[in-house]
């Protein structure tokens, strides 16, 4: 919290905690740098304890040692940091409410100086509670800054690599539980699951799946069950400790909570959090996973909740969603000058969640008898996760306590009897924590049978984590070494580096399957060096969208070396310039050495045209596949006018349809019409990359693959056409009009004649799938919401579209689904 105070007004700003804030407080203190060399402004004080969480620099030890008036009336218009009557009043909330006043942690990057006045400093709290808020966006890169301090960056390193000369490592406990609770609100204590133990826990990670199943919450990521669960997980903490919410971070229904104990929140910083979902396309948040990262005393630690692929034989699914969820899940770092933490690259993390890993070529019947008289030992063999950790293609590293208590899914809701619906499903350890890292103890391991509210039952973990704690008297004397050593470098050294190659070649190229190449940079220089890949001249980025780094930016101290990973994968937003031939796989890279010379890399691919990102014009036009024609005839008919008359031939009649789209509806019209899940559960990417070489090629004659997977594939068509089924210049109209058929019928009337064609070839298929309804459990909704925020797009320019919005667009489509309607 700040309060701003002039003459005049008096401001309370509350800025949220994260990397965003970081990013802000830094331009503005960069700004200030420029007013008054070596002094600050003292308008500009409260960025004080900001500065302090940069990298050491000389001008942050010099500023941090200048101390702040607190007589409002030395500075016309002075900011100060202070505790409102809001916060002064929090210390009367319920015991473990949400709120908490503390203060900045010492930061072991710093001098000694700014770690001893924070020392002192941690009677004097401030508000530092963190706003349950909801990210769904993946950042793939940070935005740019000016180049960080290579002295900072040189003292981090020293540091980090003397780390165990001052620190101790001390155990805290942890109490780790995840519940899937099947769409339901909370109707019980939780108690008997979050304080069953004597002693309170230091640290909750709590963990919830299907916190919503409700449409709304699929499509719109809105739910009141936020709410509703974050309160009775409040009121069911410890009762013999006082707790503040750290952070909530949610993907639909996969929710995941924070909390520490009141006197040890002044230790935890760093606080991030990110979500990245795994359902169809890649992308829908029913299945996924959350992570929250945080820097508690001088350990890194990232705790992730998941939720994957359900089915007993989809266990190659769950797999899949594990390694997504590693490669994709990059958490932002608070100094904005570092890039982006994958989920490994932490001390510890615990990963916990409806894993749906089950039971595999054991009878039913055989199971259950296991199951009473608890011989869990033999069935845990049959257990599909112990099998896939054995063969190391999951959860590689990671460690699972022994399980000494029964299969916590599925029972009957509000009993604990076995499932007895139609169905019938198998036992099965769905709901999982596991471990990864050094100096973890766990102590117990246990599923709640007590609670009857879901039909899984919730499991907890109480783990004792061994934490660096920085021990200031030896952290001073390390760190006044380094300096020494860092004074007696001559500054005129001009680093140095080579390169192991400089010509990156990529072959046969092919839409959304990733290639990657790989160089070696070695600091052969005698000082240390920091790298980074620049932009060119008058170009956002440093490189094309279709390429990226790995790391983009480091630093090297003497003699050290460094792989770096050029990633080359051709998604939607760059497949239809290639397929068109307007741009090519060609870019130069600038890898810039501070304070030394410019490598240039050179990057070249032949990328392999294909149905995905090309036009339905021209793919109508298309009898062949898209492999055997020449990438002449693929310009000419890329540059074919939208509008063509409806009595125009050419050469050959065109087909009223794209051959590629007629192949994936008719194989799911003759294979999938009552198939259940269809739509919502995600196919695998080898099936896929199957199946779009099939299309490219026409090889096989027919589609590979599961109906899963075939339909990924026509969604990701219609999702990568250059120009949507109906097209951009319609869309504003079909918003407007979306409540009134009639209306909406006449822009169907307009649209070009193929995109017309496979407007209504589409809504007839999937009128004909909810003609199945009763088999395939499909309604109205879920396809109008899937496919209206399709094939109806806001055009490139515009901002993405609002909930409000993605309602009209869903409502459009619906008319046209109601079997006493047609296009």
């Amino acid at each position: 919290m700040v309060r701003i105070k002039t003459p005049d007004t008096e401001l309370e700003i509350q800025l949220p905690f994260g990397s965003h804030t970081q990013e802000f407080l830094y331009k503005v203190s960069q700004s200030l740098q420029g007013r008054l060399p070596g002094l600050p402004s003292p308008q500009f004080l409260w960025l004080r304890k900001y500065w302090q969480r940069s990298l050491p620099n000389l001008h942050s030890f010099f500023v941090n040692s200048v101390t702040q008036t607190d007589d409002p009336e030395q500075n016309n218009g002075s900011i100060d940091v202070g505790t409102s009557e809001k916060e002064e009043s929090s210390e009367q909330l319920q015991q473990n409410g949400p709120w908490l006043k503390t203060s900045p942690r010492p930061d072991s990057s710093r001098s000694p100086q700014s770690m001893h006045r924070l020392h002192k400093m941690k009677s004097d709290i401030t508000d530092m509670v963190r706003a349950a808020d909801v990210i769904s966006t993946n950042k793939e890169e940070m935005l740019p800054f000016p180049k960080f301090g290579l002295r900072d960056n040189l003292i981090k390193s020293e540091l980090l690599k003397k780390e165990p000369t001052y620190t101790s490592v001390q155990d805290f406990r942890f109490f780790v539980g995840t519940y899937n609770v099947n769409g339901q609100s909370p109707k019980e204590n939780l108690q008997p699951w979050l304080s069953a133990d004597i002693e309170a826990p230091d640290v909750y990670c709590i963990g919830f799946q299907e916190l919503d199943l409700s449409k709304e919450a699929f499509f719109f990521n809105d739910t009141p069950k936020e709410e509703e669960w974050f309160k009775a997980v409040s009121e069911g903490l410890h009762p013999g400790a006082k707790y503040a919410k750290i952070k909530l971070i949610r993907l639909v229904g996969i929710m995941l909570l924070l909390y520490v104990k009141k006197d040890l929140a002044s230790y935890v910083s760093e606080v991030e959090a990110e979500t990245v979902g795994t359902g169809i396309m890649g992308r829908m948040g029913n299945k996924g996973g959350v992570a929250i990262r945080f820097r508690f005393h001088n350990t890194h630690i990232c705790v992730v909740n998941s939720h994957l692929a359900a089915h007993v034989d989809e266990y190659e699914r769950r797999n899949q969603d594990f390694r997504d969820i590693c490669s994709r899940m990059q958490l932002p770092q608070v100094d904005p000058t570092l890039p982006p933490l994958s989920i490994h690259k932490h001390d510890v993390v615990l990963w916990l969640g409806d894993l749906n890993y089950r039971l595999k070529d054991i009878d039913m019947e055989k199971a259950k008898k296991l199951i009473e008289s608890k011989d869990y030992k033999t069935l845990y063999e049959f257990d599909q996760l112990k099998q896939q950790m054995h063969e190391k293609t999951v959860f590689d590293g990671f460690t699972e306590g022994e399980i000494k208590f029964q299969p916590t899914y599925k029972y009957d809701t509000g009993s604990d009897e076995w499932d007895t619906s139609e169905k019938c499903r198998a036992p099965a350890w769905c709901d999982r924590i596991l471990w990864k890292g050094k100096d973890v103890t766990q102590l117990d391991y246990r599923s709640v049978m007590s609670l009857k509210t879901s039909d899984h039952k919730p499991v907890s973990s109480v783990l004792n984590i061994g934490v660096k704690v920085v021990k200031e008297e030896l952290y001073r004397k390390t760190f006044e070494e380094i300096v020494r050593s860092l004074d007696k470098m001559e500054n005129d050294c001009i680093p140095s580096a080579t390169l192991s190659q400089r010509e990156f070649h990529f072959k046969d190229v092919k839409y959304m399957q990733l290639q990657v190449q790989t160089f070696t940079i070695h600091n052969d220089g005698q000082v240390a060096c920091q790298f980074e890949f620049i932009s060119k001249l008058d170009e956002p980025s440093y490189s094309k969208q279709w390429l990226r780094a790995n790391p983009s930016k480091g630093f090297l101290t003497p003699g050290s070396e460094a792989q770096i990973e050029l990633e080359l994968f051709v998604n939607n937003e760059t497949a239809a310039r290639l397929n068109t031939g307007e741009e090519k796989l060609e870019d130069i890279l600038i890898l810039h050495l501070d304070r030394g010379k410019d490598f240039f890399l050179s990057v070249t691919g032949d990328y392999l045209h294909s149905c995905f990102g090309s036009s339905i014009q021209m793919l109508c036009y298309m009898r062949e596949p898209i492999r055997d024609m020449s990438p002449d005839t693929i310009t000419e008919l890329a540059c074919m006018p939208l509008q063509m008359k409806d009595d125009f031939v050419g050469s050959e009649k065109p087909l009223d349809v794209p051959k590629e789209l007629w192949m994936m509806v008719d194989h799911l019209h003759r294979n999938a019409s009552q198939q259940e899940d269809l739509f919502q559960q995600p196919g695998l990417r080898s099936e896929f990359e199957a199946i779009r070489d099939c299309l490219d090629t026409g090889v096989p004659e027919s589609i590979p693959g599961s109906n899963h997977s075939v339909v990924e594939a026509l969604l990701l068509f219609l999702e990568g056409l250059p120009e949507p089924v109906i097209c951009y210049s319609y869309y504003t109209r079909c918003l407007e009009c979306s409540g009134d058929y009639n209306s909406s019928k006449e822009i169907i009337s307009l649209l070009p004649l193929h995109h017309k064609n496979v407007f209504k070839y589409l809504m007839s298929f999937l009128r004909e799938l909810l003609s199945n309804s009763l088999k395939n459990h499909l309604d109205v909704n879920i396809l109008a919401s899937i496919f209206g925020n399709l094939i109806l797009r806001p055009p490139p320019d515009q901002s993405s579209p609002s909930n409000l919005d993605k309602r009209k667009c869903q409502e459009f489509v619906q008319h046209f689904l109601s079997a006493a309607k047609s296009p």
